[in-house]
C-alpha cells in the first residue's frame, strides 16, 4: 500500500480553493455547464437502452431475444471501448489548451452522432451492411463521449472551493447521469404516447435517436458564456512567467506519455475503484429498462414512470455520497458503498426479477438504481485528486473511461450467461456480488485522496 501512497504524492498539491478573483458566477456556470453537459451526453446515450429490445431486432435480428439483446449491448460497450481514445484526444487538448473548447466541440459531436442513428437503414433494408453502420456510428459517438468526460469531469471540480470538490462530483458523476435518464425517461413517455404499439417498432425508435440533436442546440447556449476552469488559466499563467519549472518539463511531454509512464501505478489502482462502481452503475439504473420491460414485462407508460422515480432517486444519493466524502475522506466512503452494495444490490436484484405486483417492482427498481448510482459517487474527485493541473483532464477521461468500458461491457456478459429472459435477475446478481467484492478490494488499496489536489 505504501508504494500506491507514494505515487498518489506525486499527483498530489497542497490543498486550496480556487484562485483569487474567481466569481460566485464563474463556479456556478461551470458547475451547471459540468452537469448538464453530462447529464445531456448520457441522455444521448440512454437513448439506446430505452430502444434496446426494437433495435436488436432491426439492426440484429434473431430468433432468440436474448441474443439480440445482448448484440445491442455489446454494441453499447463498443462505444464504451473507445471511450478512452476520445478522452486521450479531448483530454491531451483540454489540458494544454483549456477545457472549455475541448468540451464544446465533443459535446455537439455527441449529439448530431446520436441523431444520425434515426437516419439507418435497417437490416431488412440493406442487409448486414446496415448492422455494420451501426457498430461504426457507435464508434464515433464513442469518441466524442470520450472528450466530454475529459472535460466536464475536471472544469466543475477545478471552479468550487475544496470544501465542496466530493459534493461536486457526486452532482456530476451522479447527479448528472440521473438527470440524463430522467430526460430520456421523460422523451420515452411522450415517444410511446405519440408512437404506440408496433407504431414505436416502425418510426418510435427513430423519434427517440433524433431527440439527440436536442442536447447539441443545448450544449451552444450552456457553453456559451463559460469561463476557462480557473486552476487551469493559473497553471498557464505560471507557466508564462515560467515560475513553476517542476510542471513545466512534464508539460512538454505528452500528458498521455506521462500517464502511462510517471503515474502508471496510478492509473490501474484507480481501474478497481472506477470499474467496480462503472459495472455497480451500468448493471442497475443501465440494465433497468430492459428489466422491466423483458423481465417484469411491463407496459411502457408504467416503465416510465418508474424510471423516472428511479432517476430521482439517483440524482440525490451521489451527491449526498459525494458530500459524505467531503466530510469522512474518500476510502471510508468507497468501503460504505462497497460493503453496503455488495450485501443489497444481489438481493435487490433478485428481488426485481420475482416481484409481481407494480409497487412492489418500482421499490426494488428504485432502491436498486439509487444504491448503483451512490456506489461511483466520489469517484470523479478521487481521480481529479490523482492527478496534477497538467495531466488532469487526460489522467481523469482515461482511467473513468477505461473503468467504465470495463463495467459497461458486464450487461451483455449477463445477457450472454441467461439462456432465457427469466435467468437474468439470477445472473445480475451474481455478477454484481463479484463486482463489488472487487470494488472494496481496491477501497481496501487505494490511499485517501481528500486534499490532494
Amino acid at each position: 500500500m505504501s508504494n500506491f501512497s507514494s505515487s498518489s504524492s506525486l499527483a498530489s498539491s497542497p490543498k486550496s480553493d480556487p484562485p483569487a478573483g474567481v466569481s460566485n458566477s464563474q463556479m456556478i456556470k461551470a458547475s451547471i455547464a459540468s452537469v448538464l453537459g453530462w447529464s445531456l451526453d448520457l441522455f444521448d446515450l440512454f437513448i439506446l437502452l430505452y430502444v434496446a429490445p426494437v433495435v436488436g431486432q432491426v439492426f440484429f435480428p434473431s430468433h432468440v431475444p436474448v441474443l439480440s439483446l445482448a448484440a445491442v449491448y455489446a454494441s453499447f460497450a463498443v462505444t464504451l471501448i473507445v471511450r478512452p481514445l476520445g478522452s486521450a484526444i479531448f483530454g491531451a487538448y483540454a489540458d494544454k489548451h483549456g477545457r472549455k473548447g475541448a468540451m464544446t466541440v465533443a459535446f455537439i459531436g455527441v449529439g448530431l452522432a446520436s441523431a444520425s442513428f434515426g437516419l439507418l437503414p435497417t437490416v431488412d433494408q440493406i442487409g448486414i451492411t446496415a448492422s455494420i453502420i451501426f457498430l461504426v456510428l457507435r464508434i464515433v459517438q464513442g469518441v466524442f463521449v470520450g472528450g466530454v468526460v475529459a472535460s466536464t469531469h475536471t472544469i466543475g471540480t477545478e471552479s468550487v472551493p475544496a470544501k465542496w470538490r466530493g459534493t461536486m462530483s457526486g452532482l456530476i458523476g451522479g447527479g448528472g447521469a440521473g438527470l440524463g435518464a430522467l430526460f430520456a425517461s421523460i422523451v420515452y413517455l411522450i415517444v410511446t404516447q405519440l408512437f404506440p404499439g408496433e407504431a414505436f417498432n416502425g418510426w418510435g425508435w427513430r423519434v427517440m435517436f433524433f431527440s439527440g440533436i436536442l442536447s447539441s442546440v443545448m450544449g451552444i447556449f450552456v457553453f456559451k458564456s463559460l469561463e476557462e476552469s480557473p486552476l487551469w488559466k493559473q497553471l498557464k499563467k505560471e507557466k508564462e512567467t515560467k515560475k513553476t519549472a517542476q510542471i513545466q518539463p512534464e508539460n512538454e511531454k505528452s500528458p498521455v506519455k506521462i500517464i502511462f509512464t510517471k503515474y502508471r501505478s496510478v492509473f490501474f489502482v484507480n481501474l478497481m475503484i472506477v470499474f467496480g462502481g462503472g459495472a455497480g452503475y451500468y448493471l442497475t439504473s443501465g440494465y433497468l429498462p430492459t428489466l422491466l420491460k423483458m423481465v417484469n414485462k411491463i407496459n411502457p407508460t408504467t416503465a416510465s414512470f418508474i424510471l423516472m422515480g428511479a432517476s430521482v432517486v439517483a440524482i440525490i444519493t451521489p451527491i449526498a455520497l459525494g458530500y459524505l466524502s467531503d466530510q469522512i475522506g474518500r476510502k471510508k466512503t468507497f468501503l460504505i458503498i462497497g460493503v453496503i452494495n455488495l450485501i443489497a444490490l444481489p438481493l435487490l436484484g433478485l428481488g426485481l426479477g420475482h416481484a409481481t405486483s407494480i409497487s412492489a417492482i418500482a421499490f426494488y427498481a428504485i432502491v436498486f438504481s439509487g444504491l448503483g448510482n451512490a456506489g461511483y459517487a466520489p469517484v470523479m474527485i478521487f481521480l481529479n485528486e490523482r492527478f496534477p493541473t497538467a495531466i488532469r483532464s487526460s489522467g481523469t477521461g482515461i482511467s473513468w473511461n477505461t473503468g467504465f468500458a470495463l463495467g459497461g461491457i458486464m450487461p451483455t456478459f449477463v445477457s450472454l450467461v441467461s439462456s432465457v429472459t427469466g435467468g437474468i435477475p439470477v445472473a445480475l446478481a451474481c455478477f454484481l456480488a463479484v463486482i463489488y467484492l472487487i470494488f472494496i478490494i481496491g477501497s481496501i488499496i487505494i490511499p485517501e485522496t481528500k486534499g490532494n489536489f
